[in-house]
């Protein structure tokens, strides 16, 4: 029943994963538009703020989700005290996440969006570390599409997190308009969107290719 209660949670957070992300792409296309007023502009940023905490929140909870299920399966022999002090972990960089969301606009928004993505510099290495080292190795990972989906995740994070770093400049160069029309913030919310844009295909071929693995259970590589 847990391992059946942990697939039931990691599907649903998938699909908040994905979902979410498609509906952050299209709130965000008004936000450079300048021939809306700031407002109207401020008021799509909020609506991709909003919907961006689901995607946020699924991501994160892939991590403990998939490790836990891949201990109770045998996949890798991380287990007992270390599955809860990752669960542990996981709670506190949650709370970190929903203090940067409730704060959004703030200089304590920022600082603790900083903190969040500080996290995931040390994550994504491990994963990918672990994930290609496993595939070479068979540990600690036994399972070839297992180590596939830990290093597509980590990739996925590197361009989430990519993405994050656009969304924290919106705040800032939002802040350059409202003290009046700004050319040059205007030129780098373009800027910013586009590449953001072509990142946001990319990273959905990643999302469906974890998937994959995870579904058909099997690596074309390793």
């Amino acid at each position: 029943m847990t391992y059946l209660f942990l697939k039931w949670a990691h599907i649903i957070a998938m699909a908040y994963w994905l979902g979410g992300e498609w509906g952050v792409f299209n709130a965000s296309r008004p936000i450079t538009n300048s021939k809306l007023s700031l407002e109207e502009r401020h008021r799509h940023m909020e609506t991709a703020y909003r919907i961006d905490i689901l995607p946020r929140t699924g991501i994160i909870l892939l991590l403990p989700l998939g490790l836990h299920m891949g201990s109770l399966v045998g996949i890798h022999p991380l287990g007992g005290a270390w599955i809860i002090g990752m669960w542990v972990f996981v709670a506190a960089w949650l709370t970190i996440t929903y203090a940067a969301f409730f704060n959004r606009g703030t200089d304590l928004g920022l600082t603790l969006t900083k903190a969040d993505e500080a996290i995931r510099y040390v994550v994504i290495p491990l994963l990918i570390g672990y994930g290609v080292y496993s595939l070479v190795t068979g540990w600690p990972f036994n399972q070839d599409w297992y180590a596939a989906k830990a290093l597509l995740y980590g990739v996925a994070l590197i361009i989430g997190l990519l993405l994050r770093f656009i969304m924290r400049d919106w705040v800032i160069q939002f802040r350059k308009l409202a003290a009046g029309p700004d050319a040059q913030a205007e030129a780098r919310l373009d800027r910013r969107l586009a590449f953001g844009r072509g990142l946001a295909y990319i990273y959905w071929i990643v999302i469906g290719t974890v998937a994959y693995f995870g579904v058909f259970k099997t690596a074309a590589f390793g």
